[in-house]
């Protein structure tokens, strides 16, 4: 039997009509690129950080993409289906949970506000850069996702690494 794909349609072509501020965005993602590179956080640990930031946030586009980037990287995929139960798998180092729990914390601040319990949770495991670099990377894909969710402008499946 024949699978049938459901059409979403894109509700705002956002890159064209924001265009000065889409392209701001794309120089502050390459912005936040370049400081994790600096701090030496590994591109596996960044694409699943953007991963799980989406996935909280609904982001198809952004999981698509992400999960892309990371298979294009050598992430595994027993990793990347993992992430949404990362707590209760040994996939995940010491490391890379505490920036895991992070990008929630930051994700979903509302909530939390990122209590003091959080923050030193991963302060413990990244230096000060190391964590200043992890805060960019977050709001980065944090902002992506609130244009991406809001306005629907890149449809999911449609990323080609």
């Amino acid at each position: 039997m024949a699978m049938t794909t459901t059409q979403i349609p894109v509700r705002l072509d956002f890159d064209t009509l924001a265009a000065g501020f889409s392209k701001a965005l794309a120089h502050l993602d390459r912005a936040a690129t370049k400081e994790l590179d600096s701090a030496g956080i590994d591109p596996k640990l960044r694409e699943l950080i953007r991963i799980r930031a989406s996935q909280l946030n609904g982001c198809a586009y952004c999981v698509d993409m992400h999960t892309k980037d990371a298979r294009a990287i050598g992430e595994t995929e027993q990793r990347i289906y993992a992430l949404p139960v990362w707590r209760e798998t040994p996939f995940f180092t010491a490391r890379e949970r505490a920036a895991l729990a992070f990008t929630e914390d930051v994700t979903l601040m509302t909530g939390t506000h990122v209590p003091d319990e959080a923050y030193a949770a991963v302060a413990k495991e990244y230096s000060e850069q190391e964590v200043a670099a992890l805060v960019g990377l977050i709001v980065m894909i944090n902002a992506w996702n609130a244009v991406g969710v809001s306005t629907r402008a890149w449809e999911p499946g449609s990323y080609q690494p």
